[in-house]
């Protein structure tokens, strides 16, 4: 585990913003005039995907995937020039949040600038023609880590980024060694303290799948080396397992009870309903009562909270990676008119920040039959979590004496009798006494 993670991270919120599509500029300067409102949200860092230019050879779509990188050391011109983003960051830092940015290095683009001038960096077929492993990633050739200069070139331009920002977010983590993120991560050190490490590894059969083929992929435990945060995709494939229907409640809730007991004690998964390569929650949950508590359930699980740019609106629609597909913001051209979550993300972020704590233990109960879950956090204020993902009317057992409790979601009061709390399709965050 990287020794120096803060288990205060485990009360942040970061919020993504793909620049493209964020806004119908598609540029830094755009950026910076919504700034207030999403440090409105109570968000803590902003994470910006792929800054960089986009190769032109094999690319996907009109525009190409900002995950297809041409230069790890430029800006990409379509958002605007590095004095832009430099302006952007100024104006993160003012908001009072911190800025992410993607670093994306198993791979790059066909006619990348670091392939047309270091072609040993990259993994060559038995052809001599270079190639990737994931036959889907079409219009990227990936980097092979065997190559020493490789690392002193990548952990050259990751200190000049740093000197920037104050985080970042790794794409597939996993399959880039571990010894390399470590090795990264003391430098980056010396250039910024305190930097934040996130990685996103793999789906759990993913990364099985990858590594019965004889190919490199750490597992979640091994990248805790290097990494404060990493994605929660070891139980994501239970949780969308569940959104379709064909798992119960309880099954997820015993997969995030067991990250208890796997990981190290000041582990951090970061806690997200979607995400860029993920189906927007709203196309699953189309209830608004049950989506506000999955909303609330997201902030309290724990570990750092994830918000994807339109998740506040409830968009159901994915913008494209490969061309312009800009969030509708105007609730006027949307067929979710009025339809607005950031109220509940403003209160759970308050509560986050101010009740739950980043040292809490963690333990959730499901009723399978009902569709609710019961969680609780232990530490310096225990609290329970009632959350009816059905959105609907229901009873339920919850660990509290008898009497009367207030909500810290909207201030009511609710009774329990008989160890018994009845819900009205709302979720709840009691604190237990």
């Amino acid at each position: 585990m990287a020794e120096s993670t803060d288990t205060g991270l485990r009360q942040k919120t970061i919020y993504s913003v793909f620049v493209r599509n964020h806004t119908e500029e598609g540029t830094f300067q755009a950026l910076i005039g919504d700034l207030p409102r999403i440090k409105a949200l109570g968000c803590d860092y902003i994470w910006l995907m792929p800054i960089h230019p986009i190769g032109e050879k094999a690319r996907k779509g009109t525009l190409g995937s900002p995950y297809a990188i041409r230069d790890y050391r430029a800006i990409n011109p379509e958002y605007g020039t590095l004095d832009d983003f430099k302006a952007l960051a100024d104006a993160v830092h003012a908001a009072g949040m911190k800025l992410m940015i993607d670093v994306v290095y198993n791979h790059t683009s066909p006619d990348s600038v670091l392939y047309a001038t270091h072609p040993e960096y990259f993994y060559h077929r038995s052809d001599g023609t270079p190639g990737n492993h994931v036959g889907d990633w079409s219009d990227i050739i990936d980097l092979d880590y065997k190559v020493d200069a490789l690392w002193d070139y990548q952990i050259e331009t990751l200190c000049y980024w740093a000197k920037l920002v104050d985080g970042f977010r790794c794409d597939v983590a996993s399959f880039v060694p571990v010894d390399f993120w470590c090795r990264a991560r003391e430098a980056v050190e010396q250039v910024h303290p305190g930097f934040i490490w996130l990685a996103e590894t793999v789906h759990a059969s993913f990364g099985d799948h990858i590594r019965s083929t004889g190919l490199y992929c750490a597992t979640d435990e091994e990248d805790y080396r290097a990494f404060d945060i990493e994605y929660e995709y070891d139980i994501r494939e239970t949780f969308e397992a569940y959104l379709r229907g064909e798992k119960p409640l309880s099954a997820w809730a015993d997969a995030l009870n067991a990250q208890e007991d796997a990981y190290p004690a000041n582990y951090d998964k970061l806690r997200f309903l979607e995400n860029h390569d993920t189906e927007r929650i709203a196309s699953y949950v189309t209830d608004p009562k049950a989506l506000r508590s999955y909303t609330a359930l997201v902030y309290y699980l724990k570990g750092t909270t994830l918000l994807y740019g339109g998740e506040e609106l409830e968009a159901a629609h994915r913008p494209s990676l490969f061309d312009k597909d800009p969030v509708i913001w105007d609730w006027r051209k949307s067929e979710l008119e009025g339809r607005d979550l950031s109220s509940l993300m403003e209160r759970m972020g308050e509560i986050a920040h101010a009740v739950l704590d980043g040292d809490d233990t963690f333990h959730a109960e499901a009723d399978d039959a009902q569709k609710v879950l019961v969680a609780t956090r232990d530490g310096k204020r225990p609290t329970i979590g009632i959350f009816p993902l059905a959105g609907k009317p229901a009873s339920v057992s919850v660990p509290l004496a008898d009497g009367s409790y207030r909500d810290l979601i909207d201030g009511a009061t609710v009774e329990v009798a008989s160890g018994k709390l009845a819900l009205t399709g709302a979720p709840l965050i009691l604190e237990a006494r």
